[in-house]
């Protein structure tokens, strides 16, 4: 495990056990009662048969550590990945971490004898970076997720767009249907194309060789590798594909882009501006712009959720 830190500041309140569940790691931190976040600790999701039952028992140990340092503990706050209905309380399915309709929230709340507030990871992400972060002050904005797997939230006029947990699967829109198949079944999916893990298996796909992610391939391009010069173009074509899938149903003013393959900073935003510039019109063409609270913005929205099941 590693610990890592987020500069937020919520206010004064209940102190609130948070955890985000990702695909690759559970991400678990406090919100304490005067509103900042301790020090993040990261430990692997687990997999397999059991993995609900790993996920509950995690999260109770968690709120037991926070309980002992923080007596006022009111609430938790917890997200996950996948088809999230946080107005059923429901994970409605995860196609990663091979979970169905499984009530967390009431699960949860069983263990710690404590209001649990529930969301989907990308979705809270998104309000935090619309209320605290990146997206502050925009009424129509997208925030998406670029890392195992694609999502995106997406505010028209200041409200999220929801439908039950549904919305906002843009990793499962087809950019290139003579693409590679996706773990949904379908070919060509963004996903299967730009996810980070999917840049690292397309190159050693196209070489033989095995990376550890998509930073090495985009060291390995910029130092001349064609093969990795092709995947890395593939990608920010399929993603800037993407977001004009997004222009043309919600017509967001502003993007922000956050998760593991945002941190490639000017190598990433400035051909993906220079794309989106070339093929958006006639829609109107978003403003990019990185995320604010970055890889933590799932945990922040966390907080608040716990924050408001704690009232």
């Amino acid at each position: 495990m590693r610990p890592g830190a987020v500069d937020v500041d919520l206010g004064p309140g209940a102190s609130v056990a948070v955890l985000d569940v990702g695909g690759t790691e559970i991400k678990s931190s406090v919100l304490d009662g005067g509103g900042r976040l301790c020090p993040v600790v990261h430990s692997p999701t687990p997999r397999g048969a059991d993995v609900v039952d790993r996920v509950v028992d995690a999260v109770a140990a968690h709120v037991e550590l926070a309980r002992a340092s923080h007596p006022d503990l009111g609430a938790v706050g917890l997200v996950v990945p996948g088809i999230v209905d946080p107005e059923r309380g429901r994970a409605v399915f995860s196609e990663n971490l091979g979970w169905r309709d499984v009530p967390f929230p009431d699960l949860v709340a069983a263990r710690t004898l404590l209001p649990v507030g529930f969301g989907h990871d990308v979705a809270t992400a998104g309000r935090a970076e619309l209320e605290l972060g990146a997206a502050l002050g925009a009424r129509d904005a997208a925030v998406i997720i670029v890392g195992t797997g694609i999502a995106a939230a997406s505010f028209v006029d200041g409200s999220p767009l929801l439908a039950h947990g549904w919305a906002g699967e843009l990793g499962h829109s087809v950019v290139d249907p003579a693409g590679p198949e996706c773990v949904c079944g379908a070919r060509g999916c963004l996903e299967a194309i730009a996810s980070t893990a999917a840049i690292a298996r397309r190159y050693a796909a196209a070489t033989g060789t095995t990376v550890p992610g998509s930073r090495e391939v985009l060291a390995l391009a910029e130092a001349g590798d064609p093969a990795a010069r092709g995947v890395w173009d593939g990608a920010v074509a399929a993603l800037a594909a993407g977001i004009r899938q997004l222009a043309a149903i919600t017509s967001p003013e502003l993007v922000v882009l956050g998760g593991g393959l945002s941190r490639a900073g000017d190598a990433l935003f400035a051909p993906l501006a220079q794309a989106l510039a070339r093929t958006v019109p006639p829609h109107r063409v978003p403003v990019l712009r990185p995320a604010a609270i970055g890889a933590y913005a799932g945990l922040v929205g966390a907080a608040l959720l716990g924050r408001e099941a704690s009232r």
